[in-house]
């Protein structure tokens, strides 16, 4: 079988450094000390990325284990949360803290826009007694970054805590979780890290910890209870068995995207490039404004389907690209120009297999897709 390019908005292409990672022996993660120094190690690696010096841990399970942890772990009955919906992710995140006795309330947002800060500053004014907030950095149906530096501490002026899901932003997106007053970021494996799918990795700050450990009512679960980690490396012990082998590929991922100094201009740079070619080939982006580094979300033109386009892409390029669900099932396609995928070449033979299968499906464009990114990279 001929492994197709992932052009997907996650999982992504993965080097062949963490390949080979994943293929060392492995040693028992809960008697070896070794390991804990390993998983200790690969946590403050993940602290760089994530500029902070909160507790950071690995988690076994793809990244929506975060989220729930998250949830379950600060949210008791009768608490109120606020969700910050401006998206898919945005709003099913109100799910999660329902699902552990929230009183959820929405500050609802434009699916087009990111989230207008003035407009959330004059609704807290109304009404801020909240425990805690939910919010997507990065929401990946939409293609659209949230303002997440300005959102956090408004937040924090009102003592609400920040839950924040940075899954598809982390490695691509600007992020300073200490300086910008994050509480709770999550993060993911498979997305701008491009490490295999099946690892959250959170921030902790000690407000968490604390909203925590002084809670009334018994957190609901153990594998989703955040607590149990509180003192793993002085106890030298895991609430379960760490899948190894994913902690070593997480590691040699970090490691690639560390020793690049450049690696949020790249993906800055070249998200800008492709949304030039699209819009300068006659397409229309879903975002209106706030457009991501990660992920560029494209209307499906008139007069074709998006099963047209990724059938095509699929069988004739061997390339995948992503629909969308929800509401915008069917309506969009995507593009993921994250982590490993966000390089020049890749994105040059992606933009050249669409517009070849754009023409083939009967779409007129303006412009050679591939042409017109060619002179927005040089």
């Amino acid at each position: 079988m001929k492994i197709p390019l992932l052009m997907t908005p996650g999982p992504t292409y993965i080097h062949e450094e963490v390949r080979r990672a994943m293929s060392v022996e492995i040693t028992n993660p809960d008697l070896d000390e070794n390991f804990f120094e390993f998983y200790k190690d690969t946590c403050d690696k993940l602290k760089q990325l994530l500029h902070t010096g909160n507790d950071v841990l690995i988690l076994s399970g793809e990244g929506i284990l975060g989220l729930e942890a998250a949830c379950a772990s600060l949210i008791g009955p009768g608490d109120r949360v606020l969700c910050i919906d401006n998206g898919i992710f945005g709003k099913g995140f109100g799910d999660f803290a329902k699902m552990y006795g929230g009183e959820v309330v929405y500050f609802k947002s434009d699916y087009r826009k990111g989230i207008n800060t003035k407009s959330l500053s004059e609704f807290l004014e109304k009404d801020h007694h909240f425990k805690l907030a939910t919010l997507v950095h990065c929401e990946t149906p939409s293609g659209i970054t949230n303002p997440v530096k300005e959102i956090c501490p408004l937040l924090k002026q009102y003592g609400i805590l920040s839950v924040v899901d940075s899954v598809s932003a982390i490695g691509g997106e600007p992020l300073e979780t200490d300086e910008w007053a994050m509480d709770i970021v999550l993060g993911g494996s498979q997305k701008c890290l491009s490490a295999p799918p099946g690892l959250t990795f959170l921030s902790i700050s000690p407000r968490a910890w604390k909203a925590m450990l002084d809670r009334k009512t018994p957190i609901i679960g153990f594998y989703c209870n955040l607590s149990h980690w509180r003192n793993w490396y002085e106890e030298k012990w895991f609430p379960y068995t760490q899948p190894i082998s994913d902690i070593y590929a997480l590691s040699a991922a970090v490691d690639r995207l560390l020793h690049e100094e450049n690696y949020i201009q790249r993906h800055q740079k070249l998200a800008q490039s492709v949304r030039t070619a699209l819009l300068e080939a006659g397409l229309e982006l879903y975002p209106v404004d706030s457009f991501s580094n990660t992920v560029t979300t494209v209307f499906v033109p008139e007069g074709t389907t998006f099963k047209d386009i990724y059938d095509e892409m699929h069988r004739t390029h061997n390339i995948m690209i992503a629909g969308a669900f929800d509401f915008l099932k069917d309506q969009v396609f995507r593009i993921g120009h994250m982590g490993e995928n966000c390089r020049e070449e890749k994105l040059y033979i992606t933009l050249k297999a669409l517009n070849q299968t754009l023409e083939k499906v009967g779409v007129q464009l303006k412009g050679k897709l591939h042409e017109s990114f060619v002179k927005e990279t040089e």
